[in-house]
């Protein structure tokens, strides 16, 4: 198939392929990542990232390639999530600047689009390394440079040659690839990205994953959810709620020993919406998932009975999250009314306990986030821009959000600075030397210095087997990560916890706290308090909840 040239029509199809295979793919991209830990995330990252830059195409109902580049630009920027989202956003940054004021593309101008992508890339990390994806996007670069066609479907594929080829050379240039036995995880997601657009070009199926699922379902719930917060509804009195409760539930179809019917579609359809408003069904060829606001829950339960057994069953009254919602309205609004505080502190956490010990040393909003799901560029702005302040700092609380972060303090309407906090553990420390009459860079100045007298451990489990610097490490084991680095592997979660703090301590110790997250009860941390406080009377050891995911115990020593 020859092409020569890309319209706006096909852009959008080059692009809406581009997020579907970066969505298909996400888990694998994940799995790619060094440590072998259950956050990690850059396909995940790329795939939201993206995602936003192909909502944003969507939306554009321009037929000029320029201004849709345009749009993904935007959308990427401000839904850049970690640091892999947003190198790629300023890849797409590069292009979009390189074609702004084409309305088709020819070979040529996919070539110097993408020389522009490298350059705007390495531009935007302060120390380029390779072995990332910056390599891949300059093999991308150079391939184009060193192609003579003029036909952009097979320079497409050259493309996407070049990128894969790009990949294979990461391990060679970055040591603990090699040693872990993986390419690099950014440099993955943006070979997807080029093949797809390759493939789109080309013609080639773009495989769509629309089988219906839970977590599909779960979107649109919460969509529809949303929507009606943010809408007239969102504003009734609570008893003018026609349908008052929330029912979702999720049968296993065939099973169970009230089955009377094989399952029907439209007959399970059309029975329960008869039964109230906001109906939504999906199913695949085992499981029905429900989801209807009905004034009869107990029907929808029995009805889901008579096409299989329950495997699931969720009520919420919904006009008791309204009077929730009024109650909230009303201290936003007394909130934004209120006299703006000098400067806000924006915090990103995981955990409502942590978010808590964040809020009451004197942080003005936690944004919910952190190992588990980096905010976008676009949380942060937004938070910046709520916070009621004339300036703001933003602890990001984990080096995958510093650059999304330095995004989002560049756009927000207010003058905001990071203070570089890499963990949780460094947030709460640096709160200790905020001065709310100092300016943005005297606190950051102050902060940052306070991050060198903590040190940071985190205990989790690991996803997958693998050898870290002649560590072996078996999947299910437990780690004690300290700045970084993984210092103890053991299968005993405590063993690694108390070998993990005593490898912290030094001469200078004097405070130790225990941050417990989900799964670890209040007397499992007091127990390992104890054994702490045992190895010296003068030790000062704070227990905090923290109810963070993924990691059971996060520790300081200060």
């Amino acid at each position: 198939m020859s092409v020569k040239e890309i319209s706006g029509a096909k852009f959008d199809q080059m692009v809406q392929a581009a997020a579907t295979t970066l969505n298909n793919n996400a888990k694998f991209i994940n799995s790619l990542n060094v440590f072998p830990v259950p956050d990690g995330d850059t396909g995940t990252n790329m795939s939201m990232s993206f995602q936003s830059g192909a909502n944003y195409v969507e939306k554009d109902t321009s037929n000029s390639v320029g201004e849709l580049s345009q749009s993904l630009a935007k959308g990427l920027l401000m839904g850049a999530r970690g640091n892999s989202g947003v190198i790629l956003s300023q890849i797409f940054r590069g292009f979009s600047k390189s074609v702004a004021e084409k309305d088709t593309l020819s070979a040529s101008d996919i070539v110097e689009a993408f020389v522009n992508s490298a350059k705007t890339a390495y531009g935007s990390v302060m120390k380029p390394t390779e072995g990332t994806i910056l390599t891949v996007i300059k093999g991308i670069a150079q391939a184009g440079k060193d192609s003579d066609t003029d036909d952009v479907a097979k320079l497409f594929d050259e493309l996407a040659e070049a990128a894969d080829k790009a990949l294979q050379t990461t391990p060679d240039l970055l040591p603990v690839l090699k040693q872990v036995g993986v390419v690099d995880s950014g440099g993955q997601g943006l070979v997807f990205v080029v093949k797809a657009f390759s493939d789109a070009l080309n013609g080639r199926e773009i495989e769509v994953n629309h089988k219906p699922n839970t977590g599909e379902m779960d979107e649109m719930i919460d969509a529809s959810h949303e929507q009606s917060n943010e809408s007239a509804q969102g504003k009734l009195n609570p008893d003018d709620i026609k349908y008052g409760y929330c029912t979702q539930i999720m049968v296993r179809i065939g099973r169970g020993k009230q089955v009377e019917y094989k399952f029907n579609y439209d007959k399970f359809y059309d029975y329960l919406a008869k039964l109230g408003d906001s109906l939504l069904v999906v199913n695949d060829d085992e499981i029905v998932k429900v989801h209807v606001h009905t004034e009869h829950p107990g029907k929808v339960i029995a009805w889901g009975q008579k096409f299989g057994d329950l495997a699931n069953v969720k009520v919420d009254n919904m006009r008791l999250q309204q009077e929730t919602i009024i109650e909230n309205d009303d201290k936003k609004n007394k909130e934004e009314n209120a006299e703006p505080i000098d400067t806000a502190i924006i915090a990103v956490a995981s955990g409502d306990g942590v978010a808590d010990l964040f809020t009451s040393i004197g942080v003005t909003k936690v944004i919910k986030g952190g190992q588990t799901m980096n905010p976008s560029t676009q949380d942060i702005v937004d938070a910046i821009n709520s916070s009621n302040a004339k300036k703001a700092l933003v602890l990001p609380n984990n080096g995958n959000i510093f650059m999304a972060a330095e995004q989002a303090t560049e756009v927000s309407d207010i003058p905001a600075k990071i203070v570089h906090t890499k963990t949780v553990q460094q947030g709460l420390t640096s709160m200790l030397s905020f001065n709310p009459d100092a300016d943005l860079d005297d606190n950051v100045d102050e902060m940052e210095d306070m991050l060198d007298t903590v040190k940071s451990g985190d205990v989790t489990h690991a996803v997958r087997d693998t050898e870290i610097n002649d560590v072996k490490i078996n999947k299910g084991d437990f780690m004690g990560i300290i700045d970084g680095d993984i210092s103890v592997v053991n299968t005993d979660l405590n063993e690694t916890s108390l070998q993990m703090i005593k490898n912290m301590l030094d001469d200078d110790s004097e405070v130790i706290t225990i941050i417990y997250g989900e799964g670890i009860s209040e007397d499992e941390a007091n127990e390992l308090a104890s054994k702490v406080e045992a190895l010296d009377d003068d030790f000062e050891v704070e227990v905090h909840s923290g109810g963070q995911p993924v990691y059971p115990y996060l520790i300081s020593v200060e």
